[in-house]
């Protein structure tokens, strides 16, 4: 009677019976995060145990990159999950009238579709303008910031000016707040997550830390008194209000029972910038370049109903993946995941696929443009030419071998600039300041200077 019972609830109500199993989604978003700066990557000032915890207990993603260096694109691949040089989201930070192409199909869409209540605390950077504001792009709730940056106290005279794209908005109505900004995102998320609603829900939770500018409570930096730089202090202090907005965020999931059937995500929409303090060795770079410090980031997956046992996953992944691995988590078909760069990860965290998700990865921005081949990884640099470097023996990218593996360099050229002409043409451009900026440093690394 029970299984016949089943049968009929399942094809009668088969919304009910999915929604019951699919997870619960949160994706964790740090800004401009360094590759060293957590203590699970090995920092010996940082401190972040609630990150710590969660990347012990999870997949830890070794050779996990972004499709950019730079915040906005990197966000337009991770939330559409395909190359955002494909509708022409390659440069940085959309122009006030521009934003992300509105035919493309986000995350929070597709989980709409499958039966998800969406959220968006934090940053946006893809679109300032109405028309491309999150509660238009499949998001239920959005509480945060439609610019790039802002102060993390409430400014009224600046940031918080009536109009000011970096104000602190809730549903598309300026909001006033109080105390530290991490902290009041963190609130938010919580409050988002314990919503009455029978739905799973999806989580963007995109912070500003550890991005400039480098506020810090007083409370925070004294924390970390023994760091003598004052501004890797206030960095460290930045990461701690992230880390300890993410532990009550835990907290509040394992109090309402929700946290064995949540997948997590964590990583940083790019490397650690220049002017932040953060450390990115032993990789070479940094924010806004090509090389693995710009692209390569802390990365992890947790989900305990799922992913029994902890491990490092080292095959080469990207963020792209992260929208197909969700979407086949929440029900989605094989048939629903086409058109995608992305890959579902699943098959290959859970051992039914042995061969890597992906031969190869790349990157395009302007000036600059990057091919991964497996180990190996090409670099061109606009007016200069090409680099060649074998990963697997040196991460550091510190041995050009372009002379020396001609074959496979002209073989590689061709693939990306294949790859390249596929592209839509760039919607809008960035100053000549960072080509001689981002030149120059990619030029450095090349040359051993």
């Amino acid at each position: 009677m029970k299984i016949y019972l089943l049968g009929i609830l399942t094809s009668v109500f088969p919304s009910l019976i999915q929604a019951s199993e699919q997870p619960n989604i949160i994706l964790l978003l740090a800004d401009d995060l360094g590759w060293a700066d957590l203590g699970y990557q090995g920092s010996e000032d940082i401190r972040s145990p609630h990150i710590d915890k969660l990347a012990n207990n999870g997949i830890r993603f070794t050779d996990g990159h972004v499709s950019a260096s730079v915040c906005s694109p990197s966000r337009a691949g991770l939330i559409t999950g395909r190359y955002q040089q494909r509708f022409g989201h390659e440069a940085n930070s959309p122009p006030p009238t521009d934003g992300m192409d509105l035919k493309q199909v986000t995350m929070a869409d597709r989980l709409q579709k499958l039966g998800y209540r969406t959220g968006l605390i934090g940053k946006w950077h893809l679109g300032n303008q109405d028309e491309f504001y999150p509660t238009r792009r499949g998001f239920d709730y959005f509480y945060g910031l439609r610019s790039g940056s802002r102060s993390y106290f409430y400014h009224p005279k600046k940031d918080d000016k009536a109009g000011n794209a970096k104000a602190i908005e809730e549903n598309g109505k300026q909001v006033k707040f109080d105390g530290y900004l991490t902290d009041v995102f963190g609130q938010k998320a919580i409050n988002f997550i314990n919503a009455k609603d029978d739905k799973p829900f999806f989580l963007f939770h995109s912070f500003t830390a550890p991005h400039g500018p480098m506020h810090a409570t007083e409370e925070d930096k004294v924390l970390f008194a023994s760091i003598k730089d004052t501004k890797r202090r206030s960095y460290a202090a930045m990461i701690w209000a992230m880390d300890r907005a993410i532990g009550k965020l835990v907290d509040s999931l394992k109090a309402s029972g929700k946290f064995e059937n949540t997948l997590i995500w964590f990583l940083s929409d790019n490397g650690g910038a220049t002017g932040n303090a953060s450390i990115n060795l032993p990789l070479a770079g940094h924010k806004g370049i090509k090389f693995e410090g710009g692209t390569r980031v802390p990365f992890f997956a947790h989900w305990p109903k799922q992913f029994k046992e902890p491990k490092e996953f080292e095959s080469m992944m990207i963020s792209l993946d992260i929208m197909a691995t969700s979407l086949a988590a929440a029900g989605a078909k094989d048939k629903d995941l086409k058109g995608l760069d992305g890959v579902n990860l699943l098959p290959f965290i859970q051992g039914e696929k042995a061969t890597p998700p992906h031969q190869n990865l790349y990157w395009h921005k302007l000036w600059f443009s990057a091919l991964r081949d497996g180990p190996w990884k090409l670099i061109y640099v606009q007016d200069y030419g090409y680099a060649l470097y074998n990963l697997e023996e040196d991460l550091s990218e510190s041995k050009n071998l372009i002379q020396s593996e001609k074959k496979r360099s002209d073989r590689m050229i061709t693939q990306l600039n294949d790859w390249k002409a596929e592209l839509e043409k760039p919607r809008w451009d960035e100053a000549q300041v960072w080509f001689r900026t981002h030149s120059k440093n990619h030029i450095r690394i090349i040359e051993g200077e």
